[in-house]
């Protein structure tokens, strides 16, 4: 737990969070880190994904309007969008600091977080999340390669900046959004060039909240 797990809101009570198989969706671990870092209570409705034709969808969308997850019902609305969850969180738990307070970085980070939420195609479509998966290096078409290099680019700009350990120095939500590239980076050994690059991978796949996230993905078939 990190600071104030109180909310902002008096009227938040008990948040849930609907989220896909943690073996695959790394749409959902996103907002979980991010939850897990506020340290409020919440309950996790888990849902697999890749069921035969249409029960997935059928199952989630009592629970998320646009038949996606993850989905974070509040008691009042459900916010079915990873990135508006994670910055829903910011707001509603501002001692969790999801955002610096330096405005600069902040900015720098929301955009950071923005990008992978909007880009990175084909590094997302030939290295899924897998975290069952052996390691195992493949070959990549130049679009991926192009994606890794933006990425890498972006950590060494932001660790620069901030004086790390993390992107924005402390952890944050764009530590959340980028933990998933680490271990598609992990799984199909895609090289880092830079040590402090690999340290921050490190710093990411050794977070204990990743970790256990990891251990439960793991466990699914």
């Amino acid at each position: 737990m990190w600071g104030d797990a109180s909310p902002r809101d008096p009227e938040v009570k008990m948040l849930e969070l609907v989220i896909g198989s943690k073996r695959w969706s790394s749409w959902s671990m996103r907002p979980w880190l991010a939850l897990k870092r506020t340290g409020a209570a919440f309950e996790e409705r888990l849902i697999r994904l890749y069921q035969e034709e249409g029960h997935t969808r059928a199952q989630i969308l009592p629970h998320s309007p646009s038949g996606r997850v993850p989905a974070l019902k509040t008691g009042r609305i459900v916010i079915p969008e990873s990135l508006a969850i994670c910055e829903y969180l910011a707001e509603a738990f501002p001692g969790a600091r999801l955002w610096p307070e330096d405005p600069d970085l902040r900015a720098l980070g929301r955009g950071a977080a923005s990008e992978m939420h909007a880009g990175f195609r084909a590094l997302r479509l030939e290295c899924p999340m897998d975290l069952a998966r052996p390691v195992e290096a493949v070959a990549l078409s130049d679009e991926a390669q192009a994606d890794i290099a933006r990425v890498q680019a972006l950590w060494s700009d932001l660790l620069a900046r901030s004086g790390g350990p993390f992107l924005l120095g402390d952890w944050s939500n764009a530590d959340a959004f980028f933990t998933p590239v680490a271990t598609r980076f992990r799984t199909y050994a895609v090289e880092v060039g830079r040590p402090e690059l690999a340290a921050y991978m490190d710093r990411l796949l050794t977070w204990p909240d990743f970790l256990e996230w990891e251990a439960a993905g793991r466990l699914e078939t």
